[in-house]
């Protein structure tokens, strides 16, 4: 079956809210974030910045 193109928006609109629930997407949310786990700088990572102000 071929449905024909909407020539209005409010066609459109009323086509889309004849869409049974059944096939309409459930809402998913997303998850709460994480907390952020204690970060610290170690000598690998202060060796890979220690010449930055040459490029700045």
């Amino acid at each position: 079956m071929n449905a024909p193109e909407p020539e209005s928006m409010a066609e459109l609109i009323a086509d889309c809210a004849d869409i049974p629930s059944s096939l309409r997407a459930e809402r998913s949310y997303l998850p709460l974030p994480r907390a952020a786990t204690h970060w610290e700088v170690d000598d690998a990572c202060l060796a890979q910045v220690q010449d930055l102000d040459e490029y700045v």
